[in-house]
């Protein structure tokens, strides 16, 4: 292989593997905000739990200190995590623009839950219930590569207008 033909297949390849960049409409609920107005920096600083077990809580943020991105308004518990995410949203904001990763291996659009979280490989990742969260967890990678493969299409297409399901989100305060 030539050195453009690698060049390409390395292009190509970025574009498929990374298709989750690509921002499509962002997930919101009735609160009005994306990730129903929870920290998406805060979830970096918290402690993983083992594949299988809950997920510690994801922490609020405040309607004082946000942030546009993707069309939608984030909310941050902190200035600092705020300035963080400025500096690289993309970084921090949800994968699939916060549908659930689980319904996006599946083909669809569905609201992806700020407590059913998991962070892979660097990547903020959300799920809709904790059946789903089972489902998801039995094999990360491949869904992930299926995640990855649907989002292409997906991407384009309106966002989930549904709520999320035993979740009692409540707007920012402060």
């Amino acid at each position: 292989m030539n050195r453009f033909t690698l060049t390409l297949a390395a292009a190509a390849s970025a574009l498929t593997l990374g298709s989750a960049a690509f921002a499509g409409p962002q997930y919101l609920d009735e609160t009005g905000y994306a990730v129903s107005g929870y920290d998406v920096v805060a979830y970096f600083g918290l402690e993983q739990a083992p594949v299988g077990q809950s997920q510690p809580a994801g922490i609020p943020g405040k309607s004082s200190i946000t942030a546009e991105y993707n069309g939608a308004t984030f909310a941050f518990a902190t200035e600092e995590n705020r300035a963080a995410f400025v500096a690289d949203p993309a970084k921090y904001a949800p994968q699939y623009d916060g549908h659930c990763a689980y319904g996006v291996a599946k083909g669809g659009k569905v609201p992806g839950n700020p407590n059913l979280w998991r962070i892979v490989d660097g990547k903020l990742f959300l799920n809709i219930n904790t059946a789903v969260v089972g489902f998801w967890e039995e094999d990360i990678p491949g869904n992930l590569e299926l995640s990855e493969g649907n989002w292409v299409s997906l991407d384009a297409k309106p966002a989930s207008e549904n709520t999320i399901p035993k979740f009692s989100s409540a707007a920012p305060q402060g």
